[in-house]
């Protein structure tokens, strides 16, 4: 699928070596220790797991270090190469408690000397990190927060993105949905604010690629009680009797960003229909399950780190560390104008284990990328899918295009 959008490029390089293998067959011999080392800091600027939100499942780890693991990973990938460079990447990090002041959080970081911003938090406090003057002209990296109005009109100069939107998750799984013809949605979406906005983006999205959204309905319930005593038979029963009414549809499409219900709907619907979106057939930046591409070496690197298995959100964390190591090896340079504009230009390229190089738009700073559509434990397919083509290249056919971008810098 990758061979015809690539050309002659040397795919296999990018699958097996990756960047870090290229930039130390570039680099040469080891520095002399007398010789002078750059030094670049990167903060890291989180938010801790309030302490009454767990996993919907017993399977699910209970995980307090999300987006910071990737970047520390990261940070021994750049360093790695580094060493051969004269460069040195350090990272410090700063996590706030929940609800808590982020502006304090950031000043903690730029006084430990951080010059570089991989924020791990929601939008609104990502618009309050902006609004610092103490941020000056430092670079924030959006490695959790999927907001479109982030990429459009709330955009910022100093602000990139290596997380994907909601707009490029809803258009990567419409395009696999258009893939298999299953052209009638069934929507539920749940009652928090995340749960509308990705409501409404797949909505949109649904209309680009052709499909039709035949029935729609918020799911009225409050997190469902499956510990309780008869929790299964409530659930039987009641979802069943909550689709009854749909229209005829291909398959069942769930917005439940916060995951306090959807996952309770795979096998339990009116009609016998894949159920797709936030649950079951996912769109998603990373899973677990991903091992094409040289993916496993990734995967393991992070498990002998973190001792659990990688998340989107530390994958787009060690993205936005990678970006910064990988401009910085090919222009020699730590000069942040110097990296911003190689990261902005058609030279740049990051392997990112996906099957197909990783650069950033240069109107509105997305990384463009593929998206994995994965089950639970499986990976089912990539997009952007066959035959959905673009003139730049197939990976902007997935999310605001420039002739529609409202981002204006």
């Amino acid at each position: 699928m990758w061979a015809d959008n690539v050309g002659a490029r040397p795919l296999a390089g990018w699958l097996v070596a990756g960047s870090l293998a290229a930039s130390v067959a570039l680099a040469g011999p080891a520095l002399a220790q007398d010789e002078e080392v750059a030094t670049i800091t990167l903060g890291y600027l989180g938010m801790e797991r309030p302490d009454d939100l767990e996993p919907l499942s017993v399977l699910d780890p209970v995980i307090d270090d999300d987006g910071v693991q990737g970047a520390r990973l990261a940070v021994n990938d750049n360093n790695a190469t580094g060493q051969f460079l004269g460069q040195e990447f350090v990272l410090v990090e700063a996590m706030v408690e929940p609800g808590g002041d982020v502006a304090a959080g950031l000043e903690q970081l730029i006084e430990q000397g951080a010059d570089w911003i991989i924020s791990g938090l929601s939008a609104d406090d990502l618009g309050t990190v902006l609004e610092q003057q103490s941020l000056g002209e430092r670079v924030v990296f959006n490695a959790a927060a999927r907001d479109n109005h982030l990429r459009g009109e709330s955009c910022h100069p100093q602000l990139f993105h290596s997380v994907p939107s909601r707009r490029m998750l809803a258009d990567a799984l419409a395009q696999f949905l258009g893939y298999k013809q299953w052209d009638r949605w069934g929507l539920v979406y749940g009652n928090t604010d995340q749960d509308r906005l990705f409501a409404e983006t797949l909505r949109e999205s649904a209309e680009r690629y052709g499909h039709e959204v035949v029935s729609e309905e918020m799911w009225p319930y409050e997190a469902m009680a499956r510990r309780s005593e008869g929790g299964f038979h409530d659930i039987q029963r009641e979802i069943p009797v909550f689709l009854q009414e749909f229209a005829e549809h291909d398959v069942l499409v769930i917005s439940d960003e916060t995951d306090y219900f959807g996952e309770f709907f795979p096998n339990q619907t009116w009609l016998p229909r894949p159920v797709a979106g936030t649950q079951g057939l996912m769109a998603t930046a990373w899973h677990r399950s991903h091992e094409s591409w040289g993916a496993v070496q990734l995967q393991r690197r992070f498990e002998r780190l973190a001792e659990r298995w990688m998340t989107p959100q530390d994958f787009g964390a060690w993205l936005a560390v990678r970006s910064l190591g990988e401009a910085a090896a090919r222009t020699g340079s730590v000069e942040r104008g110097e990296v911003v504009d190689y990261m902005l230009s058609d030279e740049f390229e990051l392997a990112g284990y996906l099957g197909f190089p990783v650069s950033y738009r240069t109107w509105n700073h997305q990384l463009r990328q593929p998206i994995l559509i994965s089950g639970p434990r499986m990976v089912a397919s990539v997009s952007p899918q066959e035959g959905y083509l673009h003139p730049r290249t197939p990976l902007d056919a997935m999310g605001a295009d420039e002739g529609e971008s409202q981002c204006q810098f």
